[in-house]
């Protein structure tokens, strides 16, 4: 109390905690700086990606509804099992297969090219036909009528004339990758020995060509199947007999795999010419 009988107060003040210089707004503008890095991290990501995962994000961002129902029930993609890396498939198939062809028209050419230029078969471009097919490409050996140049008629062994086709063409598909499936066809006129029918023949005559395409250069292991298929599968179908049904089938199907291993390298006519003439003289 003071002399004159009044209260002494004594205020105390405290200073602040300094909120303004160690408030949380700096966490807010990291938070904002990490998103934004985030985010364009992620852009950065999806334009590296393959124009079909493109394709699938945006369709997701565009209709999102729609996009879901398209996998398993409304589930996403990734837990549908539909990993990113197999979205795609379909149109590596079509390359795939487009690459395939490009390889098979540069065969065909090579081998059209070589059969034209042989004093041995050069007449017979006709009877020679090299395709390209929903199933691979396909060489038909076929007789046209008047003379047999290939094989004689019920007999499955083969003319000279056939066994050098058969020995060239291969050493044209010794350079090109891929399975090989030979075929063995036959006409429709009956055979009249016990025993022994077009079934048998045709099969006859396909192992006979396997043994010649072995001669040229071909690996065994290359031949996967040889098929017998008698008068079922005519070349003309409204003439069961006509010649062009006797014939020998050479196939290189279609096939799935790596792009990588479909590069089929240029053939060279004179690497060809001198592994046939090689064949012919024992070497």
């Amino acid at each position: 109390m003071s002399s004159g009988g009044k209260k002494i107060i004594i205020v105390k003040k405290k200073k602040g905690g300094h909120g303004g210089h160690h408030g949380g707004s700096w966490k807010v503008a990291y938070a904002d700086f990490v998103t934004a890095m985030m985010a364009f991290f992620l852009v950065m990501w999806i334009m590296s990606m393959d124009e079909g995962v493109k394709d699938m994000v945006q369709g997701y961002f565009q209709n999102p509804v729609g996009f879901k129902k398209t996998f398993s029930g409304g589930t996403n993609p990734l837990s549908a099992g539909n990993f990113i890396t197999n979205i795609d498939v379909k149109r590596s198939v079509i390359l795939n297969r487009r690459q395939q062809e490009e390889g098979f028209e540069v065969a065909a050419e090579e081998i059209k090219s070589f059969l034209a230029s042989d004093s041995l078969v050069s007449g017979l471009a006709a009877e020679v036909e090299v395709v390209i097919t929903e199933e691979g490409l396909r060489i038909e050996l076929m007789e046209t009528g008047g003379a047999d140049h290939f094989f004689d008629k019920s007999s499955a062994e083969l003319k000279p004339v056939l066994r050098q086709v058969l020995v060239m063409v291969g050493s044209v598909l010794e350079h090109i990758p891929g399975d090989v499936v030979v075929e063995g066809h036959t006409d429709a006129l009956p055979f009249g020995r016990i025993g022994y029918s077009n079934w048998e023949l045709s099969v006859d005559r396909a192992n006979a060509a396997r043994r010649e395409l072995e001669a040229g250069g071909l690996e065994t292991n290359r031949i996967t199947e040889v098929r017998g298929y008698a008068d079922r599968r005519l070349k003309v179908p409204d003439k069961p007999l006509d010649p062009h049904n006797r014939r020998i089938s050479v196939l290189l199907p279609f096939v799935v795999t790596d792009l990588d291993s479909l590069k089929i390298p240029g053939l060279d006519p004179e690497v060809i010419t001198k592994a046939v003439a090689g064949k012919e003289n024992g070497a």
